[in-house]
């Protein structure tokens, strides 16, 4: 599949007593699909997976599923410590309609699977991929986990056809630049639509349906859109015409997909071989760094330059150093739904809500 643009790692919206908000979740979700992001990052370390129950990630899952736009790529935070609860939770998330599963290094038991060699993690990584119903992003996040996935093993693991790239997260451009050169033999053949967007399943699926509803000649059966029970005195209903045409697809050979993940380093990664940034930053200022892709994406450098210094000390304060509680409070600047992060995290105290303020003034998305 075709990852390029910016991806907001969204946050998940908790009430102030610390349950859920799904109907917050809907809300934040319509924003971003509404906006110039290529797709959504659920369930990532922004969004406080590890503080989830089972059940809960499964909640977060189906209502961004429901809520997205088709044309947004959606990329579900599947990793657990287990290599068999990373592989249901790969196949749930296939079933909610997601496209691709992010898959985090395991690192509980991290002597035993990093100090000696790293087979541990390639059975992992490979056992994860073969299964796994949608393709696998590996995902690199040393300043959670505390370990930094070698370039040799993601190139290792690069070869394997169900495994289409990395989210790294270790914040240095020298080792995307290494991984860029040590994947540069993975060419992969994928569909796109015909101004080479990506082609994601949901899209295929919401136009299969408008493309059923047509060859009905604009009529649905009732059980269609009463969850199976039709009534008693009718059969059929008219339906509303197809929101979006059949589309055509061609096809776009691609490398081994690079996803950077700190958007105060962003430029830098692009030009060091990132396809596309994973930010954190990302859920309240997806605009701001979509600006910093489009310029480079157009070449146009010195606007570029402009526009990562912009968010630059923002980014780095915000989302590297302050963390989760103050991503949450600039969203509520921005006009999405932050709340309160969940304990053990610390709500932030007055003083750091006015240098968020101050940070965040000039950044509206």
């Amino acid at each position: 599949m075709l990852l390029e643009g910016i991806f907001p790692a969204i946050t998940t919206p908790f009430y102030p007593d610390g349950k859920l908000y799904p109907k917050k979740l809907e809300h934040n979700v319509d924003l971003w699909s509404r906006g110039p992001a290529a797709g959504i990052v659920v369930l990532g370390s922004t969004g406080e997976a590890v503080m989830l129950s089972d059940a809960e990630q499964r909640e977060v899952l189906q209502v961004v599923a429901t809520s997205a736009e088709p044309h947004k790529v959606l990329i579900a935070g599947v990793g657990q410590e287990s290599t068999l609860r990373t592989i249901e939770t790969c196949e749930f998330a296939a079933q909610c309609g997601y496209d691709v599963a992010l898959v985090r290094t395991p690192s509980y038991y991290r002597p035993q699977l990093t100090k000696t060699d790293v087979s541990g993690q390639l059975a992992h990584y490979r056992l994860v991929a073969d299964k796994s119903p949608i393709p696998v992003l590996l995902y690199s996040v040393p300043p959670f986990t505390a370990y930094d996935l070698p370039v040799e093993t993601v190139a290792e693991l690069s070869g394997h056809p169900n495994i289409i790239g990395i989210k790294e997260s270790s914040g240095s451009t020298e080792k995307i630049a290494a991984m860029r050169e040590a994947t540069k033999s993975v060419k992969r053949t994928v569909n796109v639509t015909e101004i080479f967007m990506a082609v994601t399943g949901r899209m295929l699926k919401a136009t299969s349906a408008n493309s059923h509803a047509t060859h009905l000649g604009g009529v649905l059966p009732v059980e269609s859109l009463t969850g199976g029970t039709a009534p008693t005195k009718s059969t059929t209903a008219v339906a509303d015409p197809p929101a979006k045409p059949k589309f055509k697809t061609r096809t776009k050979e691609i490398g081994f997909t690079i996803l950077a993940g700190a958007a105060q380093s962003l430029l830098a990664s692009l030009r060091s071989g990132a396809n596309a940034g994973v930010l954190a930053f990302g859920s309240p200022a997806p605009q701001a760094c979509y600006e910093i892709y489009t310029a480079w994406k157009e070449d146009d450098q010195p606007l570029a330059e402009l526009k990562q210094q912009r968010v630059a000390a923002t980014a780095t304060r915000i989302a590297g150093q302050m963390g989760i509680p103050a991503l949450k409070y600039a969203m509520d600047l921005n006009g999405y739904y932050g709340g309160p992060a969940r304990l053990p995290l610390l709500p932030l105290t007055g003083d750091d809500r006015k240098e968020v303020e101050r940070l965040m003034s000039d950044i509206r998305s």
